[in-house]
């Protein structure tokens, strides 16, 4: 019986080599494995969190760690996934022991919209040909700070609290910046997407 093709996209193998690519900050594997882990760890994280809003952000959350730390990930230690699978359980853990939910402002709702359909995220689009330059696009129609947040936490692998301390803001507004930036991100490449080229 032949494997399905599920079980092929998350071979060992294969997931070693794009955590490898990843640590030579390669962003075209860390797309491939975002787009091919993400949908079995979101659901580590809502088993545990039980709300599609708080897993979406322990996700989020986990994916910079995994890119900050995948030059460390040992395959002689841990399985590809069981290691990444660890670094979303104790993120999903360390939200649900939050004292208090941070209220983000009058988007909080819009932030669960922007991500309630089954459309590929902004991850997912760079993944595919030609993202690179609508992702280049798409930020230069952002909000600067908004624009800002999100290179620090992507690409410098800033946490929510040091973003806040760096921007010398409150947490809240580091949030609901980078979610709606994200939101905003999503929109724009699925128009690219569907326009195409002009």
């Amino acid at each position: 019986m032949a494997a399905s093709p599920t079980t092929g996209l998350l071979e060992p193998a294969r997931l070693c080599d794009l955590i490898a690519r990843c640590a030579l900050r390669d962003q075209a594997a860390f797309a491939d494995l975002y787009r091919t882990c993400s949908a079995k760890l979101f659901a580590v994280a809502v088993r545990i969190l039980r709300r599609d809003d708080l897993a979406e952000e322990a996700l989020q959350d986990s994916f910079v760690n995994i890119w900050n730390h995948c030059g460390h990930y040992r395959p002689d230690l841990a399985a590809p996934m069981t290691w990444m699978t660890s670094i979303v359980r104790n993120r999903a853990l360390d939200l649900k022991r939050r004292p208090a939910l941070e209220v983000t402002g009058d988007d909080g709702d819009a932030w669960v919209d922007a991500f309630a359909d089954e459309a590929p995220g902004p991850l997912d689009q760079l993944a595919e040909a030609g993202a690179a330059r609508r992702l280049h696009d798409c930020l230069s129609t952002i909000d600067a700070r908004q624009r800002q947040a999100i290179a620090l936490a992507f690409m410098h692998g800033l946490s929510h609290a040091e973003l806040s301390g760096h921007l010398q803001v409150p947490l809240g507004t580091v949030k609901t910046s980078i979610r709606r930036g994200m939101s905003k991100l999503k929109d724009c490449l699925g128009g690219s997407a569907g326009a195409g080229r002009h």
